[in-house]
This record gives structure tokens, C-alpha cells and sequence, in this order.
């Protein structure tokens, strides 16, 4: 069965009321990360192939990439997936407390 990216994010959130609003976030800035992907990152002198600099569409990917890793992380941890960290006590306590 096809699902949509939204489907797809909101099913890994239990689609949870405080975190689709994010999800929709994602997916609009998947959108526009794909985009700029599209565009030149670099100018280039027509004289001086050594003298080069970034676009504005490179700045502008750097900073939304930015943007779509720190809902990554964020998502990452709502869901307890985040692998690389210890459990925090605040999630040791919602386990103990809510799944007793």
C-alpha cells in the first residue's frame, strides 16, 4: 500500500497532536530543500575560475538544511529512537509512570 510522506512521518509520531504540526513543517521544508538542490551553489569569475562564491541558494540550503536536521533530531527523540543518547529522566519517568 502507498502511503504519503505525511502518512508515512505522522504514522512514526502515533500521529500525536502536539507534534503534527512539525510534520507538516518537514514536509513543506522537504519540498524546499529538494528545490534548491536544483539551483547553482557556486558562482564561478568568467575570467578568474579561481575566484568563486557562494549563491544565495547555497546559503539558503545550508541554513533550511539546518532547520529540517533539528526537526530530525527533534522527532528522533519524541519517538525514543534517538540511539545515541542515554534516556533522558524525564522519558525514564513518563516509562514509569504512564506505561505501568
Amino acid at each position: 500500500m502507498y502511503k504519503t510522506r505525511k502518512e508515512e512521518l505522522l504514522n512514526l509520531i502515533d500521529e500525536s497532536t502536539l507534534l503534527a504540526p512539525l510534520i507538516t513543517e518537514m514536509i513543506e521544508l522537504e519540498e524546499q530543500l529538494d528545490y534548491l538542490r536544483t539551483l547553482p551553489k557556486i558562482k564561478v569569475h568568467p575570467k578568474d575560475p579561481g575566484r568563486q562564491k557562494a549563491t544565495p541558494a547555497a546559503k539558503l540550503y545550508k541554513e533550511c538544511l539546518q532547520q529540517y536536521m533539528n526537526m530530525i533530531r527533534i522527532l528522533m527523540r519524541a519517538t525514543g529512537t534517538d540511539i545515541d543518547d542515554e534516556e533522558s529522566p524525564l522519558r525514564k519517568w513518563f516509562s514509569a509512570h504512564v506505561d505501568s
